[in-house]
């Protein structure tokens, strides 16, 4: 059965903004999994990465969170269907952080005015048919017996043969059992001396198939050591003085060890068995089983790195380790085996390789450049890449990459704008190429009408003031001389306040109060309203404007977004209790996997109210009724369903105080009429939703899938992106 990938991300709270250098981190790991010193990002996690179908990144040139929160009724599709969110710091130059220093697409307009960009690479029917490869063993995956030397192949590559005549005196290790796919392999590397006899075992290693190490032994050569090597052995004649191993024990322990059914695996294994004076039937040489043409061979440091991502024979290191090489070669055997020959020659290792040797002397040119030269000269010269691009590494895998929207790339890593191209036309060309592209990136744009700086200033205060009449509630009437105490301790039992001022303005007295959170707001108008405070039976409302009039909907769907499934928001603690308090206390809730405690981005200290996440939608739904009531340290606890994610948090607090930390409240008495530009731009942003929509149920399944509004970056002010993403499985939404 195909396994399914599946997507980790811890991104409740502070730790939810990621910047361009962990997206790069993710990108490229999605792209290359363990190879090219791709490594799992950091602040994420994806499972079984080999058997992800694609990776497709969208595009929304030039939106920001600004425009996803200000629009999120109409981004009906991607609050539904994406898991996972994070808060995108913005870059001043977002393709080049995207892509990776150094990209080396080049764009081309299509009749269409599209601009689409791909790997040139030939189709696989008449690229890979030429691969040494796919001529050695097919196309198909096949067992380990296939990869295994025949009698021919071992004699004519010098191994040691029964009854050879070069063989006399070698030991058998007696393993003449008949070899299956289910066979167990183990790795086998030597370190060899030179003495006045010839090349003798000074060390040895063996490791099973899990990589554990069954054996690493230093030996004793029987000549007299001529040079020992040292540079590639890491062997020294100090090593040897106290050793009492002799090759006969090494021998002798080989043969206990190896069950009767086992195939050795190694690097140019006839050298270690020749030195090891040894017989072994079975075997598979991973200097052989990568093919190359006119009997070359690759280098076992070159294969782990282009292969598994792994370093090496390091030069840090005193000779080679024979363990990490015995390993190396193991693991080497395995991914052929597991991927299948079409995989290992559609890395195309020939190319990689010239590409190394091209860096190489690349790099010793600018080491061994003459001091004094030109300033021109120095001009003309490139300068280094910091970050290569990922893309570039997928193309010389031969691998197919696409760039399609009215933004691409041209050489510099500058954005090129193509304003004829539709976002229709874009969808149409992406529904064709995405399923033959390994690693696509789709641009999607409002249109430079709505990108102006001033419009986005507009939006900027339209979203703040909604968001801070959401977090505002008025509550009375009260008495004339009641008590402000009472009411703000009542109050801010339902969360965190910003700010409580009193309106005189009516004939009775009212409370103005601000919350830090929109669930502290809602728990308010849920609890209070109709109850007696300060002596007072009051009614708890929010500010009625027109901007407010679908409060109550984007509420009701702020509460059923997929990042909120199994969150729970709990308010009434002390703030005397730290985080370790909470985890004890909250430790008998079943199924609890995350504790959020938010704190004053400015002083640190953590608020009266905190998030809990629950591995079970029910689980939450079962604390939430044994919360609610609860008394914790002498504290009346209440809770509700979460409403804001962490990064919402952490952006309303930053809009808040972006103009001073009481952030005034906004108060329109005046309805406004919504203008026909932002009437229009809600049309577009539900039909872009739609798009993405479209795009997404045509990918297949184990397909990564990243929604990213990049944010804003420029002399006019910034403003933060924000990024969706998961992969898609069966049943629509993506996974988690």
């Amino acid at each position: 059965q195909e396994k399914s990938c599946h997507l980790s991300a811890a991104l409740l709270g502070e730790d939810s903004e990621i910047s361009q250098d962990q997206l790069y981190e993710l990108l490229k790991y999605a792209a290359l999994g363990k190879c090219h010193s791709a490594a799992q990002p950091s602040w994420c996690r994806i499972y079984h990465q080999s058997h992800l179908a694609g990776v497709v990144v969208v595009v929304l040139h030039e939106m920001s969170q600004l425009h996803f929160y200000r629009f999120y009724l109409q981004f009906k599709h991607l609050r539904k269907v994406f898991r996972h969110r994070f808060t995108l710091a913005p870059s001043a130059n977002f393709p080049v952080s995207l892509y990776g220093e150094g990209t080396n697409l080049k764009s081309r307009n299509t009749p269409q005015g599209l601009t689409s960009t791909s790997s040139e690479c030939i189709t696989k029917s008449s690229n890979l048919q030429c691969d040494p490869i796919i001529q050695r063993y097919g196309e198909k995956k096949q067992g380990l017996t296939s990869y295994t030397l025949t009698l021919e192949e071992q004699k004519k590559n010098d191994y040691p043969i029964e009854g050879s005549p070069g063989c006399k005196g070698y030991i058998s290790t007696e393993c003449d059992q008949q070899r299956t796919d289910s066979s167990p392999l183990f790795g086998l590397d030597c370190e060899m001396c030179l003495t006045a006899k010839g090349n003798e075992v000074t060390r040895v290693s063996l490791v099973d198939a899990q990589g554990q190490c069954l054996l690493n032994e230093l030996v004793k050569p029987e000549s007299t050591v001529v040079n020992y090597r040292t540079r590639f052995s890491g062997i020294t004649k100090k090593m040897l003085l106290p050793v009492k191993t002799r090759l006969s024990d090494i021998q002798t322990r080989l043969k206990k060890m190896l069950p009767h059914d086992a195939v050795l695996v190694g690097h140019s294994l006839n050298s270690d068995l020749q030195a090891l004076e040894m017989i072994h039937p079975s075997v598979i040489d991973t200097s052989l089983l990568f093919a190359r043409s006119e009997g070359r061979r690759f280098k076992l440091k070159f294969l782990a790195k282009a292969v598994l991502g792994k370093e090496i024979q390091c030069e840090q290191k005193l000779g080679h380790d024979p363990t990490e090489d015995a390993r190396a070669a193991l693991e080497l055997a395995q991914f052929f085996i597991e991927q299948g020959p079409t995989k290992v020659a559609e890395l195309n290792l020939e190319m990689l390789l010239t590409a190394e040797k091209l860096a190489e002397v690349s790099q010793n040119k600018a080491v061994l450049q003459p001091q004094g030269c030109g300033f021109q000269e120095q001009l003309n010269e490139p300068p280094p890449l910091s970050k290569p691009c990922f893309l570039d590494c997928l193309q010389m895998t031969g691998q197919k990459t696409l760039l399609l929207g009215k933004e691409g790339l041209d050489s510099s890593g500058l954005c090129q704008s193509n304003p004829s191209t539709s976002n229709k036309q874009i969808l149409q060309r992406a529904l064709e190429d995405v399923p033959l592209s390994k690693f696509s990136i789709i641009q999607f744009s409002l249109g430079p009408e709505y990108l102006a700086s001033h419009l986005h200033a507009g939006l900027h205060e339209k979203v703040r003031s909604k968001l801070t009449d959401m977090l505002t509630i008025y509550a009375g009437p009260f008495e004339e001389n009641f008590c402000m105490k009472s009411v703000k301790k009542e109050f801010g039992r339902c969360g965190p306040i910003q700010s409580l001022t009193v309106v005189t303005e009516t004939f009775q007295p009212y409370v103005c109060i601000q919350y830090e959170v929109l669930e502290a707001a809602q728990l308010a108008v849920e609890s209070l309203n109709g109850a007696e405070v300060a002596g007072s039976c009051i009614k708890v409302q929010r500010p009625v404007t027109a901007a407010m009039l679908d409060c109550n909907v984007l509420i009701k769907e702020l509460e059923l977004d997929v990042e909120n499934e199994g969150v729970i928001y709990v308010a009434g603690l002390k703030k005397s209790l730290t985080e370790t308090d909470l985890q004890e206390e909250f430790s008998q809730l079943k199924d609890l996997e995350t504790l959020f405690l938010p704190k004053d981005l400015q002083s640190g200290k953590h608020r009266n109210c905190c998030f809990l996440k629950f591995q079970k939608t029910q689980s939450a739904v079962d604390a939430l009724e044994a919360i609610n009531g609860w008394t914790m340290k002498g504290s009346k606890l209440r809770s509700r369903n979460a409403l804001a994610p962490g990064h919402l948090w952490r952006w309303i607090w930053q809009m808040n105080h972006r103009n001073g930390k009481q952030g005034k409240h906004i108060f329109y008495e005046k309805m406004e009429q919504l203008s026909d530009s932002e009437q229009d731009l809600r049309k577009k942003v539900k039909k872009l939703d739609h798009h993405i929509k479209k795009l997404y149920r045509s990918l297949q399944n184990n397909t990564l899938c990243i929604v990213l509004f990049p944010g804003v970056n420029s002399t006019q002010g910034s403003q933060s992106g924000l990024g969706l993403m998961g992969i898609k499985h069966d049943e629509g939404r993506s996974a988690c």
